[in-house]
């Protein structure tokens, strides 16, 4: 299991590029979708014109105040289906913009697009709403694109489980994101309270609950808080193995030789500061 979630996070930029890729702005745009609702519209628009119930349930850590400001209106600014066209779009000029011509027609992304699909054969979607949206989609044709939507069916697959092991840590949204960036390998603090909606004082009430549980201490995970990151990672692998029985130890081997230089080429897109905790330097 260790080498597929090593995979699984390998493949991640191939597709989490397109929240901070420009050319989604300009997609959305173009149909009237304001900067601050893009995100919410793009990722949910594959679930149909849902509330923000749905909305705030299937992506948990947003504050639902902040969800309930921006979903009932973006629907009838534009259709979910113009928008997963736009978005398809936007995914199109910014992996032909990021990879360049020549790594974009390479056997790497045929081979890689290949393999991923495979992979979500082996995918299920009870219990996963964002998942199962997601797979109604008609595959794309274009290699490059059949590459991302595989990804992001994985990805979400993954999310959804996630959301799963959280809940049964006894986490609340805003409870796992500020876990999360506790553990030096996500969002700025600044950025997860900017971009997800919560205020200072949420953010306090949420650390001192977690200190009264031994979690946090400061902004630092206690060992029993990492113990329990550990234990919700983990947790997610085990029920997000399905793909990755289905491609087999070869095939995750293969996949994980011939996607290093996309997800490598896609990395600029995250070079945005502010947003992400600094990674140590290697020695």
């Amino acid at each position: 299991m260790s080498h597929a979630a090593a995979l699984a996070k390998r493949l991640e930029p191939l597709h989490s590029m397109i929240y901070f890729a420009p050319e989604v702005a300009e997609e959305l745009g173009a149909l009237g979708v304001r900067p601050r609702d893009q995100y919410f519209a793009q990722r949910a628009a594959p679930m149909g014109a849902v509330g923000p119930g749905l909305v705030a349930a299937t992506f948990f850590n947003f504050n639902p105040a902040m969800v309930a400001r921006t979903v009932p209106s973006v629907w009838a600014t534009a259709s979910p289906g113009d928008v997963v066209n736009a978005r398809l779009r936007a995914v199109d000029g910014a992996l032909r913009r990021l990879l360049g011509e020549e790594l974009l027609a390479s056997p790497a992304v045929a081979e890689s697009a290949t393999l991923a699909r495979r992979a979500c054969e082996g995918a299920t979607p009870e219990d996963r709403p964002l998942y199962a949206g997601h797979a109604d989609l008609p595959w794309p044709d274009e290699p490059h694109l059949m590459l991302w939507h595989a990804v992001t069916l994985l990805r979400e697959h993954r999310g959804d489980a996630h959301l799963h092991a959280l809940v049964s840590a006894g986490l609340s949204g805003i409870e796992a994101l500020v876990t999360h960036t506790a553990t030096g390998t996500g969002f700025t603090i600044a950025f997860a309270q900017q971009s997800r909606g919560w205020s200072p004082e949420q953010w306090a009430d949420a650390k001192a609950r977690l200190a009264e549980r031994g979690l946090l201490d400061g902004d630092a995970l206690t060992p029993a808080g990492q113990e329990l990151r550990r234990e919700v990672e983990e947790h997610t692998t085990r029920m997000s193995v399905g793909p990755w029985r289905r491609l087999g130890a070869d095939g995750i081997a293969r996949l994980t030789e011939v996607s290093k230089p996309l997800s490598k080429a896609v990395l600029p897109a995250f070079a945005i500061e502010g947003v992400f905790a600094p990674r140590p330097a290697r020695s």
